[in-house]
């Protein structure tokens, strides 16, 4: 509609606001079709065509850049139950930030079920969401529905119709599966992709990652991205290979073992130690720094003589804390299974801060281990924050004996009897995380011993342990 309909529009308008009668002012093509033998029919009939116009003729157009959306993916679980959903909704809005929000999503996943997309979606960019929303992922990335439907196993001719959040996740299977054939896809069709999409490929090779891979991972060396230069270089030394060094001619490995002083301890059996120098100032500490980062664990024991698993027993923890954290992190990064599992176990048996040190450990260990440091971390109960660093941690395991053997049942009850607000703050949120970790029998009883302890019933930090207990129960009929 022009601006000159428009103004003769709002003349007709005008004039039936004010009582008199418009036909004779009316578009003649109006006219024709409200001609009728009554005035008052004329105007009724006016009137109509008129509603339709504001209705229709006068709706915004829809601007160039909208994209019409294929249909949202149908995941692999049902859907959230809906008496279910008012819990969901209220854990959701306690959750802080995307990653407890997705914490929430895993556990729900982990008892059958995924989220309304109307309460949480994935968004493209994250990509620690439950596999089970892969194809959510790839929708928000822009994926197309129909490639999405047809497509079956992944393979060198399937590769393009996987969308990225997909495809790592079947790659992911693959390499837990059939290694061989995941770092086949890889090795053929990475090389045409762009430095940081193959780097996050050959980061996936750590899972499965064995001898096999030695091969491939060397040919890396002539990649022209450093980083996946880098990248291939740790996975090789978990394997205990010596992965490439860019620079010069200095050793590194050397340098860095000059920050370290060879001793002895004991009076009957002598036993060799390690412990960092006393840094001098702050050039050294930033030097040590970074060559923790670009050296390679098994480079560093072997340069004095010992196996990995030897050089962490003799490790003197405690001295430096910074040291004692580098070291952790090289580890984690490019120290073999053995050395890693050594180091984890070592670590929760000296209890206390040391044992916080394995949080840099989470991504390298089973879930067996995670459980053994979650139970150290509340059977002291003088971390507790440190349960919301636990990344990649099982949900829904946590049993009741856990808690109650140790002195976190304590400390809760004291937290949220006290006047304390700051101390009442901090035990929500550790309620917020055992909400994650806690089977459903041992989330209703903590319900009820913190409100005993004076938490009120309604208390938002109860959200999540509410949700975990009703996702116990089976769902009615008339849910499904």
């Amino acid at each position: 509609m022009n601006e000159l309909e428009q103004a003769g529009l709002a003349r007709l308008r005008d004039g039936w606001i004010s009582g008199g009668a418009m036909f004779e002012i009316a578009p003649v093509a109006w006219k024709e079709v409200a001609a009728a033998s009554s005035p008052d029919e004329q105007e009724r009939r006016l009137l109509a065509i008129a509603a339709q116009a504001l209705d229709v003729a006068l709706r915004p157009a829809a601007p160039k850049s909208l994209k019409r959306r294929p249909p949202l993916p149908v995941l692999a679980l049902p859907t959230l139950p809906e008496r279910l959903r008012p819990l969901l909704r209220a854990a959701l809005k306690y959750a802080a930030d995307a990653r407890l929000k997705t914490r929430v999503a895993t556990l729900v996943a982990s008892r059958g079920f995924v989220l309304h997309p109307m309460d949480w979606m994935p968004a493209a960019s994250y990509q620690e969401s439950p596999d089970v929303y892969a194809p959510w992922v790839d929708w928000q990335a822009g994926a197309d529905g129909e490639k999405q439907s047809r497509r079956e196993h992944l393979t060198a001719e399937t590769w393009d119709d996987f969308y990225p959040a997909a495809r790592r996740t079947a790659l992911v299977d693959l390499r837990r599966t059939m290694p061989a054939l995941a770092r086949t896809l890889i090795e053929t069709k990475g090389a045409s992709e762009p430095a940081e999409v193959r780097l996050a490929l050959i980061e996936l090779m750590r899972f499965g990652l064995g001898a096999d891979d030695v091969p491939f991972l060397k040919s890396l060396s002539a990649d022209r991205s450093g980083k996946v230069r880098e990248m291939a270089g740790r996975l090789l030394a978990r394997l205990g290979e010596r992965g490439p060094i860019d620079g010069g001619t200095d050793d590194p490995t050397a340098e860095l073992a000059a920050f370290i002083e060879e001793g002895k301890s004991g009076f009957i059996r002598r036993r060799t130690t390690y412990a960092p120098i006393k840094i001098k100032s702050p050039a050294q500490q930033a030097r040590r720094a970074d060559l923790f980062v670009s050296c390679y664990f098994r480079d560093l024991a072997s340069h004095f003589g010992k196996t990995e698993s030897d050089f962490i027993g003799a490790w003197q923890f405690g001295v430096d804390d910074s040291a004692d954290l580098f070291l952790v992190r090289m580890v984690s990064v490019s120290g073999s299974d053995v050395a890693v599992a050594c180091l984890a176990d070592l670590l929760v048996a000296a209890g206390g801060k040391l044992a916080l040190l394995v949080l840099q450990l989470m991504l390298r260990l089973d879930g067996g281990r995670k459980r053994v440091l979650i139970r150290q971390i509340l059977n002291d109960a003088q971390n507790l924050a440190a349960l919301n660093l636990v990344e990649g941690a099982d949900a829904g395991w946590l049993e009741w004996g856990d808690l109650t053997k140790g002195k976190t049942i304590s400390a809760l009850r004291s937290a949220v009897s006290g006047d304390n607000d700051v101390t009442k703050r901090s035990a929500e949120q550790y309620l917020e995380a055992i909400g994650f970790l806690a089977n459903p029998v041992t989330a209703e009883k903590l319900i009820g011993e913190v409100v005993a302890a004076g938490l009120p019933p309604a208390s938002p930090s109860l959200s999540l342990l509410r949700l975990n207990a009703a996702l116990a129960e089976n769902p009615s009929k008339s849910d499904r």
